[in-house]
């Protein structure tokens, strides 16, 4: 079987979710922690309003899940309540950090270990999925997860607009006195397939390994096919751009829980920084549903993420 085929051909969509919360943003752009109002908008508002969004379109969701969030008691309940409404729930490390790739090995282990515990204690659920902070991973890390019995990840970005945006922050960032807590990934990265494979040595090279399900980019450009680019961009225009990717034979839509936040939800303060805010969650939600139908009327039918690795595996 190809590795850009699933198993019967059929032309699948999954749509994920990095639950991160909002202290993960002001570490993005340098920023002191945020005040206590703001701080678990991702957990108290925007899983509802996904939920909902989800319910009245009919389709899954795959929650990336940071173990230490799990610490609030509130955040379990939830997350167990979405699992059983039958949502994939998958492992986003334990504390979320940007430089994981640049810690030693027991340290990787353990953040990979000891999110899985934490999500399995507060939820009933085992991920088998991994999702790296900042899409940065490396074959050490890949090995690690792989190790651990995982069933696939969805790390790998290859888009060079998000590269090179990303380096560009980091930089203004520093030049302003601001340390951002992001890290900067080998360029080599741009190389990586756009659609499911296994991964080699280097993780950017087809191999017999792990299951990679890569971020989604749009063919020919590469352009990035995720939440943030898709809600600024507007339901026409995102509209548009689904249809860049129907007909690939899976699209691994990737969204954030502030992806539908905006300044209204306590965030006014990251207006500055976080520009995507400024749009009413509304619009936002309207891009996304475009996308859904877009992608609906392709043909693409919608799983978690989960599925489709047992589909391509």
């Amino acid at each position: 079987m190809s590795e850009a085929q699933s198993e019967n051909g059929t032309k699948l969509c999954a749509i994920s979710v990095d639950l991160d919360e909002i202290p993960f943003y002001h570490q993005i752009h340098g920023l002191d922690a945020p005040t206590e109002a703001s701080n678990h908008a991702v957990f108290d508002i925007a899983l509802e309003r996904l939920e909902g969004w989800a319910r009245a379109l009919g389709v899954p969701l795959t929650l990336f899940v940071i173990g230490s969030t799990l610490d609030r008691k509130e955040n379990g309940p939830k997350l167990r309540a979405l699992a059983a409404a039958g949502h994939e729930l998958g492992n986003h490390t334990f504390g979320h950090r940007y430089d994981l790739t640049r810690l030693d090995g027991a340290t990787m282990r353990n953040e990979i270990a000891f999110a899985q515990e934490a999500i399995e204690k507060a939820t009933g659920h085992r991920p088998v999925g991994f999702r790296a902070p900042g899409y940065t991973v490396n074959d050490e890390l890949l090995g690690l997860i792989e190790h651990a019995g995982f069933l696939y990840d969805s790390s790998v970005f290859p888009c060079p607009v998000y590269w090179g945006l990303k380096g560009t922050a980091i930089a203004a960032y520093r030049l302003q006195g601001r340390r951002s807590h992001s890290v900067f990934d080998t360029p080599f990265v741009l190389t990586a397939p756009t659609r499911p494979y296994r991964i080699g040595h280097p993780y950017w090279k087809r191999g017999g390994g792990l299951l990679e399900l890569p971020i989604q980019v749009t063919r020919g450009p590469r352009l990035p096919f995720i939440g943030t680019s898709l809600t600024v961009a507007g339901p026409l225009v995102a509209g548009q751009l689904a249809r860049t990717v129907a007909g690939e034979p899976l699209v691994n839509l990737e969204l954030h829980g502030i992806d539908v936040l905006d300044a209204n939800d306590g965030l006014e303060h990251l207006v500055k920084y976080q520009h995507d805010v400024r749009v009413p969650h509304e619009r936002k939600l309207a891009a996304l549903t475009a996308v859904v139908e877009t992608l609906r009327e392709a043909g693409h039918k919608f799983v978690r993420l989960d599925e489709a690795a047992r589909a391509f595996a």
